[in-house]
């Protein structure tokens, strides 16, 4: 995967803008592109993005702001997000969330001193099969507990987070997880399970007849 560390590559941009038959459809990637780089969208990501579409910086703030994946400001090396919808409230996702602000020190959208971990708090990560569900970097991690969300982030904090509980073999940081979604190939898209036996049972009972 290729990634810059201060700045913008213009080949790896046109290389993304290339797969749109549309230019301006590749902003989103781009955004992401740029928080790979800078871990964040920055002005200057902004502005560069709007020179390379050929569009107005308007039209790309507009994109960004929309969206809760783009961050305005830094975020951590490894971002967790505690979903507290319904399902998961009940579950126990507020507890979660709580306890993760207590043990970090840190508010909803605050970053530890360190730059390890961000916390924030998410609507929905459209997995209730799995509920509560905490994501790390986008990754998931199901049927977490108060001890099994500490541990994640104390394990981030140390460099060495366990394992997604489906996805990759290992934790990627939140740049190069951002590299991902802007289309950059980390050569890890077909490791570890998909999806498991809760999400696949409906469509078993379909096949059964059922």
């Amino acid at each position: 995967m290729t990634t810059a560390n201060s700045v913008l590559n213009s080949e790896v941009m046109q290389s993304i803008v290339a797969r749109y038959p549309r230019k301006r459809s590749a902003i989103m990637p781009l955004l992401h592109y740029v928080q790979s780089v800078s871990g964040y969208v920055t002005n200057e990501g902004i502005e560069t993005i709007s020179s390379v579409l050929e569009i107005e910086t308007a039209e790309v703030s507009a994109v960004a702001t929309f969206y809760t994946q783009y961050k305005f400001s830094p975020v951590g090396e490894y971002h967790i997000g505690v979903c507290t919808n319904t399902l998961c409230a009940v579950m126990g996702g507020d507890a979660i969330l709580e306890s993760l602000k207590e043990h970090l020190g840190i508010e909803n959208d605050g970053v530890t001193a360190d730059g390890k971990v961000s916390l924030e708090h998410i609507e929905c990560n459209a997995a209730c099969d799995y509920a509560p569900v905490v994501m790390a970097n986008w990754e998931f991690y199901d049927n977490q507990t108060v001890a099994s969300a500490k541990a994640l982030v104390d394990g981030a904090r140390a460099g060495n987070p366990p394992a997604p509980t489906r996805g990759p073999s290992r934790l990627v940081t939140y740049k190069e997880a951002s590299a991902v979604l802007a289309g950059l190939d980390d050569g890890l898209a077909n490791e570890g399970p998909q999806a498991g036996e809760p999400t696949l049972l409906g469509l078993k009972l379909s096949k059964e007849g059922k």
